[in-house]
């Protein structure tokens, strides 16, 4: 088997209303696609978020990356990624070039299972057929206050949620507690809360206190409660507070993970496949992080993340953003999305990861 042809793109996909969170506001979701094509027939895709690079990404891939893949074996996935990402020594490592890869290993794994005839989870060795899926959200909106949010976090809790996800940092915290007590009084003390700081603060008192004055509403995490690359100070926010710090979602490589879990700065791994590295690198990261005993809770892309989740033992849970609360977008163009039934999500059957767009409107949203 032979690749034959890449074609990569990008689609910007707007929101129906802008959302915060406490480093930036979001109106529209950006992606860079790819698709790998076979001498047999088998076609293979792959995508990643573009936070605005996403043309950028598509470019790499056209330019840079392709030529590196092109008449190969598309099997050869560990042989291909080395050669990408050592190809690129002097322009890469980290950023939109590790997402380019990313892409393209995605979809390289997307072949292999096709032409296998199994589902992704099941070609890498299927550790379970469903994981639980965490609602994420609690966003902040114009005008939304805080029983909008009762109300957004009851809603995932009717549709069987029993842990649910909502942002932090953007107000001071002595206000951010009222919001935080508003959603533990809503799901009630048995449920499990995770809290979202996106990197909100930039000091060690700063997020020690804010922490702090979270503990007494239980939330099993804390979610990038410094900028990632601030690995020190994550460790040391870490060792101060009753719960887990949980990052990962932009981080790169099995490089970069071993500097969070030697560091001891992580108690969930984050690890994201489109960011990572692919399925290649997340599979690395997964099986480095077992040797901690450290989860992983990969960020966003459940169609693609359900059945990485379930091929690994440490897998612990599923992100989920529910279309009419979060600023998810990318189902608007995916044939037949994922979505949980009762808190879980369950692998799909289908061959590959089981992905599929929708090329009309993927045209109706392309950017490149």
């Amino acid at each position: 088997m032979q690749i034959t042809d890449v074609e990569s793109g990008a689609v910007s996909i707007p929101l129906d209303s802008p959302v915060a969170f406490a480093t930036r506001e979001v109106e529209a979701r950006d992606y860079a696609l790819v698709y790998v094509r076979t001498d047999e027939g088998v076609e293979g895709l792959g995508y990643t978020l573009g936070y605005g690079g996403s043309h950028l990404i598509a470019d790499a891939v056209t330019d840079i990356l392709a030529p590196m893949i092109e008449g190969e074996d598309p099997r050869d996935t560990e042989r291909l990624w080395r050669e990408m990402y050592d190809g690129t020594v002097q322009i890469g490592r980290k950023g939109l070039l590790v997402k380019a890869i990313s892409i393209l290993d995605i979809a390289l794994w997307d072949i292999r299972a096709k032409q296998a005839g199994q589902p992704l989870y099941k070609y890498l060795g299927g550790y379970t057929d469903s994981v639980p899926a965490y609602a994420s959200g609690g966003y902040y909106r114009e005008g939304k206050g805080t029983e909008g949010l009762r109300t957004e976090m009851q809603r995932y809790v009717d549709r069987g949620h029993d842990i649910v996800k909502m942002k932090v940092g953007r107000i001071p915290p002595a206000e951010e507690v009222e919001r935080i007590r508003a959603v533990r009084e809503t799901i009630g003390p048995d449920r499990t809360l995770l809290l979202d700081a996106n990197g909100a603060w930039s000091t060690e008192r700063e997020a020690i206190d804010a922490l702090r004055r979270f503990d007494e509403y239980d939330p099993y995490f804390i979610e990038e409660p410094v900028m990632p690359d601030l690995v020190p100070l994550m460790g040391t926010v870490n060792d101060a507070i009753d719960y887990a710090v949980a990052t990962g979602e932009l981080e790169f490589t099995r490089y970069g993970f071993r500097h969070l879990l030697e560091a001891g700065a992580v108690d969930v791994i984050q690890a994201d496949a489109t960011v990572v590295g692919g399925v290649t690198e997340w599979l690395n990261v997964a099986k480095t992080a077992a040797t901690f005993d450290v989860p992983v809770a990969p960020h966003y892309n459940w169609n693609l993340h359900t059945h990485l989740v379930a091929a690994v033992e440490n897998g612990l849970w599923m992100e989920y953003f529910h279309a009419d609360s979060a600023p998810t977008a990318f189902d608007a163009i995916v044939e037949d999305p994922l979505s949980p039934e009762d808190g879980m999500i369950r692998a799909p059957d289908r061959p590959g990861h089981g992905v599929s767009l929708d090329r009309s409107k993927v045209d109706d949203y392309r950017i490149r």
